[in-house]
């Protein structure tokens, strides 16, 4: 080997081969072992570290519901800054005459409401109703009385009290229309028993669900006139397209909520109940979920809250399907913040997505004579979100639905505890995460 001499020379080192090598092989010794050990060290630490993200991910996961999951806006939404000034007062004297305007809040589908507890919203849902004179459920009110006669008066006043009471309405009320040849059941009711849901302080119904369209296109409009008529926003089904997928917006106080409702059901290219088209009545399906995302993007923008009401999942089973566990996670990706289901005709599980609830299935709320667990969830809402979130439980049992208490109560709660994953449901029903 040679080196450069600091005096200018090149000096010439000799080494001893033997020695050289010696020292090579005792490298080599020390090598082995030292990068076997270092190697043994890093994937200890990596397997110590899965096991701390897995025994912390629980509790990253439950949070109370005063503290709602911030998700992050689209990478193209841009806050604008608050409006100063007299800009201010323009744009507060612009609101206060559209919400004094009965047009533009018609076309809009837009509804005011004074809140029950300022500051606040309290919003109550239920599942399916149906009020056809040839089926038992109707037996009670043909023999006198009213809709307290099927439904509870505990019941009613709950739903009387809620600042916005929601439910599934699933028939026609019509004396118009045949029966879709070949289907098993076909409803409507006659027009006049849309007053029952007045009685029940029923505000927005929703008209997405395989049974709207039993007697066709007249029967479908028919119930689009009774319901407006009675002061009952119907949304889910409409003249065309355009109506049948715009959400109703609820105003209370200062809250802006939007509700949006579609259809999985009768999964065909050509189901009985018809979709709405650009140029024909139907409802608002969404077994292909584009449309329904688009909507719940665009109402999104709109407003302070998205509550997403879907008919989806399988008949008389607790079980999820595969399409309400990839619809779920999507609508809330889009923006929903709460999921309501129905279809089903029981109950199914409560469970959280990104930290936003859903029930997958709130079963018959007044449907038939069989007896049926049943519920209402009742959700108070403020600027900042969630607040409160309660599961009620009910019972339908020969045509008559009740709120349970005791036993039965706690036997429902215990049944939902047992089929809903990373929630926790109280005494009381109120649920956390």
């Amino acid at each position: 080997m040679w080196y450069n001499h600091p005096m200018g020379r090149k000096k010439k080192i000799r080494r001893n081969k033997k020695t050289t090598k010696r020292r090579i092989r005792i490298s080599r010794s020390f090598l082995i072992p030292f990068i076997l050990t270092l190697s043994l060290a890093v994937v200890t630490g990596l397997l110590i570290l899965a096991a701390c993200q897995w025994v912390l991910e629980p509790a990253r996961q439950v949070q109370s519901v005063t503290k709602p999951v911030e998700r992050p806006a689209p990478e193209d939404e841009t806050a604008d800054a608050p409006l100063q000034g007299e800009e201010a007062d323009e744009e507060q004297d612009k609101y206060q005459a559209e919400l004094n305007d009965p047009e533009y809040m018609a076309q809009n589908n837009i509804c005011y409401r004074e809140a029950g507890e300022p500051g606040s919203a309290t919003l109550l849902f239920a599942g399916d109703i149906l009020f056809d004179d040839h089926y038992a459920i109707m037996k009670h009110l043909q023999s006198g009385g009213g809709i307290d006669q099927g439904i509870a008066p505990e019941l009613i006043r709950e739903m009387e009290r809620a600042d916005v009471m929601m439910l599934n309405n699933e028939f026609a009320y019509s004396d118009r229309g045949t029966p879709l040849e070949g289907k098993q059941f076909t409803f409507r009711a006659r027009p006049e028993t849309v007053s029952y849901l007045n009685d029940m302080g029923v505000d927005i119904v929703s008209l997405a669900n395989n049974h709207a369209y039993d007697y066709g296109e007249e029967a479908l409009l028919d119930t689009l006139d009774t319901l407006q008529e009675a002061g009952i926003t119907a949304i889910g089904a409409g003249r065309n397209l355009s109506e049948a997928r715009r959400p109703a917006y609820y105003i209370v106080d200062d809250l802006k909520i939007a509700f949006i409702t579609a259809t999985q059901i009768e999964r065909l290219d050509n189901p009985d109940t018809r979709g709405a088209t650009d140029v024909s009545a139907g409802v608002f399906r969404c077994w292909d979920g584009e449309n329904l995302l688009e909507t719940v993007r665009e109402a999104k923008k709109n407003c302070d809250f998205v509550v997403v009401y879907v008919h989806w999942g399988t008949e008389n089973v607790d079980t999820l399907d595969w399409a309400q566990l990839k619809q779920a996670p999507e609508v809330i990706a889009a923006g929903a913040d709460l999921v309501i289901g129905d279809h089903p005709h029981c109950l199914q599980p409560i469970g959280v997505i990104q930290g936003v609830p859903v029930i997958y299935s709130l079963g018959n709320f007044w449907f038939n004579s069989k007896t049926l667990d049943t519920g209402m969830v009742k959700v108070v809402i403020n600027q900042d979100g969630i607040v409160r979130y309660q599961f009620i439980p009910c019972l339908q049992s020969d045509c008559r639905t009740v709120r349970l208490e005791g036993e039965e109560k706690k036997r429902v709660l215990d049944y939902m505890r047992s089929i809903s994953e990373g929630v926790q449901i109280d005494e009381e029903g109120y649920v956390t995460w």
